[in-house]
């Protein structure tokens, strides 16, 4: 039975396939606005051999085959249509021409979809092509923009509208269009499956500003209340600028910075913080932060962000200036000099802001410089003055370092005026301060004598340095004549100078030279003259006074005048014993030497214990009487 029903169906086809091909022609796709009308062209063809002697065609709606029972468009036999279509679709073709064009009106969503033609050339000859249009019932125009809008190139933006309604024409107008450029209406043009269009063109340049702006276009149809609009967003690409970043910072040492850097850009940037040429950090994104954590000087500097995409590029440099206390002073130069040269030193250091540098001496100002990081010291022909330690000191808002350097003067000897000898009954200590650089050698020369003792001899000299003094002392014991001249004489590798030390207070040596018996026998003299000028006196009736005044005779110094610091009790009651023992002709040993006293007590003479002749004269009447 199948077989059966199937044959006729078969015979068709073979019948085609010798006379001619079965054919029809109408566009794939097909749009029109909801409210209007369209018409689907439509042309088709049969075999020759087929003559009939009438056409007659069906539209069917989403199927192209009968036993599915599809919705009938339009069916020119009966005129029975789907209840959808009736009142909406009618064949503006001539069948009989093979033209088989439908009208649709009153164009509602529900009738987008396949529309397909079946040829019926009566009896067996019936023919359902497998070409077919698709009906897009639309709302809104189509705005075309170019798949790249560039900043600062024209481009051209079309709206494109259906016009297939040979009814209904539509009409196009922009919208949001202000400032972009006129637009410019190119008409109803034909495309290439026989559907028609109007096209309407906007040309301008865009910027950077257009980027997101929304673009509409209006299609109206006169004479009715349709109109429809349709928008479009441009995209417009641009290069990178950088919006956003840090004005020149100031951080203190040890804190926290922060560096960002925002770009305004489409498609989005690379963002990089870079500094010397080395990346610090990068990122696609709109803003991009550079955390630095307890800054040190090493990170001052300038940083730059820069900012690409594929449009190009920009870069903006922010100067980070860390604040910090100076480092500690370096001094570079002359340590070491003779005297007579030119020094030069120079202090640097390091610090921000630039601090002010000063150096001094023993709290004496010699140079300083204000927000420099180096400062200079000139000291044209140096003495030994110059000589000694010095400071270099900076300082800031932040903190204050200093660092101390020594100066070494090399000069020749200098025999300074303190230096004399002095006697105690037969002792004799000559003292000998040089004031040298390098430490000099220091000899004693007895030329009377014709001996050289010098400072390896360290029974007879004593020796001790202190910064650039040296103190040697001579000590000769038994010395009960007159005392030689000595010489000091101190030599270095800068020269040699020699001095006849003196004695210091000469006339008092009488004593120390005649011992205790001496001095009895002297005043003994001493009191027969003061007797016998008495009597004489008396004689002549003149009064005069039974004593002498304190200026008639100089002070006698005695050995005894040599005291031990610390010690007056004790050398007040030996220098009362000893007068008394020389007053009454006893023989009595004098106190010994202290040699341990240092160059600074050398030269300090006592007075309080000196006695004249007048106070002794007193003392012997005194014992006398008692």
């Amino acid at each position: 039975m199948i077989f059966l029903t199937a044959l006729p169906l078969f015979w068709i086809m073979i019948s085609a396939s010798r006379g001619g091909h079965w054919g029809a022609w109408m566009p794939s796709s097909i749009s029109a606005f909801e409210g209007t009308c369209v018409s689907i062209p439509c042309r088709f063809d049969f075999p020759d051999e087929l003559r009939p002697a009438v056409v007659h065609g069906v539209w069917y709606f989403n199927s192209p085959y009968p036993k599915n029972y599809p919705p009938v468009v339009f069916k020119s036999r009966t005129q029975v249509v789907h209840e959808s279509f009736q009142g909406r679709s009618r064949l503006l073709g001539d069948l009989g021409l093979r033209n088989c064009t439908l009208l649709l009106s009153n164009l509602s969503p529900e009738l987008g979809g396949k529309y397909y033609f079946r040829g019926d050339l009566g009896g067996y000859n019936q023919y359902t092509f497998s070409e077919h249009s698709v009906l897009d019932i639309i709302n809104t125009p189509s705005i075309v923009v170019p798949p790249e809008v560039v900043a600062g190139t024209e481009v051209e933006v079309s709206c494109m509208v259906p016009d297939n309604c040979p009814e209904l024409h539509p009409e196009l107008s922009w919208l949001g269009h202000e400032g972009l450029g006129e637009p410019a209406v190119l008409g109803r043009l034909r495309e290439d499956e026989g559907t028609w269009v109007q096209v309407s063109l906007l040309h301008f340049v865009p910027t950077r500003e257009a980027n997101g702006h929304r673009l509409g276009c209006q299609a109206s149809f006169p004479n009715t209340s349709l109109q429809f609009e349709g928008y479009a967003s441009l995209n417009v690409k641009y290069p990178p600028v950088i919006v956003e970043v840090n004005s020149s910072v100031e951080a203190i040492e040890g804190s926290h910075v922060s560096l960002l850097c925002g770009a305004d850009s489409n498609p989005p940037p690379l963002l990089t913080w870079m500094r010397d040429g080395a990346v610090l950090q990068e990122a696609v994104a709109e803003s991009l932060s550079l955390e630095l954590d307890e800054v040190t000087p090493a990170e001052d500097g300038v940083y730059a962000c820069l900012a690409e995409n594929a449009y190009g590029q920009d870069n903006r440099t922010v100067e980070l200036s860390v604040m910090y206390a100076p480092w500690k002073p370096t001094v570079n130069g002359t340590v070491v000099a003779v005297e007579g040269e030119t020094v030069s030193i120079l202090c640097s250091t390091q610090s921000n802001p630039d601090p002010i540098i000063t150096i001094f001496k023993e709290k004496q100002i010699l140079a300083t410089v204000i927000y420099e990081s180096e400062l200079q010291l000139e000291l044209p022909a140096v003495t030994p003055e110059d000589d000694g330690e010095y400071w270099c000191v900076a300082e800031n808002q932040y903190g204050q370092r200093a660092t101390a350097f020594n100066l070494s003067v090399e000069f020749a000897p200098v025999i300074l005026l303190e230096s004399h000898c002095a006697a105690a009954r037969d002792t004799v200590q000559c003292l000998c301060v040089v004031k040298a650089n390098p430490e000099p050698t220091v000899a004693f020369e007895l030329p009377s004598r014709n001996v050289t003792v010098n400072e390896t001899e360290r029974e007879f000299v004593y020796s001790e340095r202190s910064g650039l003094l040296l103190s040697s002392i001579l000590t000769l014991r038994g010395q009960a004549q007159a005392p030689p001249r000595v010489i000091c004489t101190s030599r270095n590798l800068y020269g040699t100078k020699s001095l006849e030390l003196p004695f210091q207070g000469a006339h008092r040596l009488m004593w120390a030279k005649i011992g205790p018996v001496g001095a009895v026998v002297a005043f003994a003299i001493l009191i027969a003259i003061v007797c016998y000028i008495t009597q004489t006196r008396r004689k002549k009736n003149v009064t005069e006074s039974p004593s002498f005044s304190a200026g008639d005779t100089p002070p006698v110094l005695f050995s005894s005048d040599f005291r031990i610091s610390g010690a007056p009790e004790k050398y007040e009651s030996e220098r009362r014993l000893g007068s008394e023992r020389r007053l009454l002709g006893l023989r009595g040993e004098p106190p010994e030497l202290d040699l341990s006293y240092s160059h600074s007590d050398l030269g300090k003479r006592p007075t309080k214990d000196s006695y004249t002749l007048t106070e002794e004269l007193a003392e012997y009447a005194e014992i006398r009487v008692k």
